[in-house]
């Protein structure tokens, strides 16, 4: 019995012991996981002009692309009317903050188009040009796909583009993620039609025939590549109120 007590508070005392020291590094680490979340989030959506910042993504540190997102970057969050929304508005949708980065995509994608938020970015790149972010999401295959484009100061030129997925099959559907080459084919299509209407980009199966509006697909992942198609042409839905606003 004696042997038995000595077992069970060996037991209990390393338990409590490792208890405390799993909650300490827990509370001691939140500080860096959100750093490390927020500079994740920020990077992403730099990602769509990767050729218009000083160097690459990969090779800044936390503190230079926190740097250039608090000080480039003018975040602005737009409703479906083109209309900007005030920070008071953009808090009271509940995302716990009133900027255009705190909006979750994932649920204002579930809204009623006519309900929905946009996040709207301004980038004053270092040579004095403006380039326009915007945040597009859709689904794939398999389940959702996003990203963003960059516009040129014309509002209808593509200056850059990056895509995300949750989990389409790597080497097919993965490759809008993991080619490069395919965002880049982005670069300097119009999301403009030849009628002036805002209308997206074509991923085309078999390759693009018109390089203006086209961008060629990705062999063996036509429904991931159509699901960009209609990404993008659902997401400049939503811009071209405020779009068509900014350029009249």
């Amino acid at each position: 019995m004696h042997s038995t007590n000595k077992v069970l508070f060996f037991v209990l005392a390393m338990t409590t012991i490792v208890a405390l020291v799993l909650s300490s590094l827990f509370y001691g680490l939140q500080g860096r996981v959100k750093i490390n979340e927020e500079v994740y989030n920020k990077k992403a959506t730099l990602s769509a002009i990767q050729t218009k910042l000083p160097k690459s993504l990969d090779e800044m540190t936390n503190e230079e692309i926190l740097e250039i997102f608090n000080n480039q970057i003018t975040q602005i969050v737009i409703d479906s009317k083109g209309n900007e929304m005030k920070p008071a508005e953009v808090e009271a949708l509940g995302y716990g903050g009133d900027t255009a980065e705190k909006l979750d995509m994932s649920k204002e994608k579930k809204k009623p188009l006519e309900n929905r938020a946009w996040p709207f970015y301004k980038y004053a790149a270092d040579d004095g040009q403006n380039y326009y972010i915007l945040a597009v999401r859709g689904n794939g295959l398999w389940d959702e796909i996003w990203g963003y484009l960059a516009l040129e100061s014309d509002l209808k030129t593509i200056a850059g583009a990056s895509f995300d997925h949750k989990g389409e099959t790597p080497g097919l559907g993965a490759e809008i993620k993991d080619n490069k080459q395919f965002q880049k084919n982005f670069i300097g299509t119009q999301i403009m039609d030849a009628n002036g209407d805002y209308a997206g980009v074509l991923v085309r199966k078999g390759g693009a025939k018109n390089k203006k509006y086209e961008v060629d697909g990705i062999t063996g992942a036509t429904i991931t590549a159509d699901g960009v198609t209609d990404m993008i042409a659902d997401g400049i839905k939503g811009y071209a109120p405020y779009l068509s606003g900014l350029t009249n």
